[in-house]
């Protein structure tokens, strides 16, 4: 009997030890675990989720664009939409190849409400530009929510060093982890 407990007490010291590993590899290397990049693609169209707080995304987004990875963009969010829009024209997109969801205010509704836009128009690919740190979420979601559609991700790098955090882009960083095992609970978007 008391080797049977001997080794229940080893097993939940191994499982606290490990746990301990997990959270410290989580937060030191957030990069690691949160950034997904599909590497070169090309696609039909590329798609810029709303959002990030330098116009990172639109500038990506236009850089793509010049590579010829898609001949054109579709911007999802509202509020963003027109502010990401001028600085791809700013950038030299011409506003021709630029479209427009205005409605979304979250990434499930990215993701639903741009379905509808690319189903209508017989697309089989996209590429989802966004932050590093929300690139695992924005594709995932996507994926769960317009099945039948290729997704590649290509986020931006803009703060990938840790060096360069402030507080508020600290939170937004470490808030993504939060946001992962939500969207898995409320949406069903397994995150892996």
């Amino acid at each position: 009997m008391m080797r049977r407990g001997k080794r229940f007490w080893r097993f939940v010291a191994a499982f606290f030890v490990l746990l301990i590993v997990l959270a410290a590899a989580l937060y030191f290397f957030p990069q690691t675990f949160l950034c997904v990049d599909s590497g070169p693609a090309r696609a039909d169209v590329i798609i810029i989720l709303g959002g990030g707080g330098s116009h990172e995304r639109p500038q990506r987004a236009a850089e793509l664009f010049f590579q010829h990875a898609a001949p054109r963009i579709i911007v999802t969010g509202y509020g963003d939409d027109e502010i990401n829009r001028h600085i791809l024209m700013r950038d030299g997109v011409p506003s021709a190849n630029i479209e427009l969801e205005s409605e979304s205010r979250t990434t499930r509704q990215n993701a639903l409400f741009t379905c509808q836009m690319l189903r209508a128009e017989n697309v089989h690919s996209a590429i989802i530009v966004t932050s590093w740190y929300h690139s695992r979420r924005a594709l995932k979601t996507f994926e769960h929510f317009a099945p039948g559609i290729k997704y590649y991700s290509r986020p931006s790098y803009f703060n990938y060093s840790h060096s360069h955090w402030d507080k508020e882009f600290t939170r937004h960083v470490y808030f993504e982890y939060a946001k992962l095992p939500e969207y898995l609970l409320r949406y069903g978007v397994w995150p892996f």
